[in-house]
């Protein structure tokens, strides 16, 4: 077999051979393996349903979607009838390994109360301490506790929404606006 003459057309013929080849055969292993994938997640959607009730059978298990810092966060949060959290599972993140990704474990320690959201009555305006609230959020990744404390907050909205209420929830960006006449009033009418 000849050697082929290194040259740009025969470089760029190279290069697009093997690309349609790799894509090929990342297609081929995507398509073998998507419906286990698909099952996998499937099942373990199921047992965290389970594990975010903590066996109360009248719990209502909720799943968002939230952007974190490193990408979107999947979360499921229990609620008991009265709006409880039974519990919850982070089933998906792209948080900071050793940092971030600590959201699974961090806000259910009994231990420590600042921190765990097991066992409170959501409200819809969980926030982190350095907001104003009163979760304390994982050491040094704050912005990964807000996307957590979002979607406990996004979850509770859906789970009273469920039951036909309407819930407003509060975040750092809500503006509280004071009606034009109220300032007109504490100035004796006039503007």
């Amino acid at each position: 077999m000849a050697k082929l003459k290194s040259s740009l057309t025969n470089m760029l013929l190279s290069l697009t051979c093997i690309t349609l080849v790799a894509a090929a055969a990342l297609a081929g292993v995507y398509m073998l393996t998507k419906e286990t994938i698909d099952k996998q997640k499937s099942d373990a959607e199921i047992a965290a349903q389970q594990a975010v009730l903590a066996g109360d059978e009248n719990g209502t298990p909720i799943k968002v979607e939230v952007d974190g810092f490193g990408g979107k966060m999947i979360v499921m949060v229990g609620f008991a009838e009265d709006g409880t959290i039974l519990g919850y599972k982070v089933l998906e993140h792209q948080e900071t390994p050793g940092l971030g990704d600590k959201a699974g474990q961090w806000f259910q320690n009994a231990d420590k109360p600042g921190q765990n959201v097991v066992g409170r009555k959501a409200t819809g305006n969980f926030t982190v301490s350095k907001d104003g609230g009163d979760v304390d959020a994982i050491t040094a990744a704050t912005i990964s506790s807000r996307a957590f404390l979002k979607a406990v907050n996004e979850a509770y909205t859906k789970f009273q929404e469920a039951k036909g209420v309407t819930v407003e929830t509060w975040t750092s960006a809500t503006q509280q606006i004071e009606p034009e006449n109220t300032i007109c009033e504490e100035k004796g009418g006039q503007q």
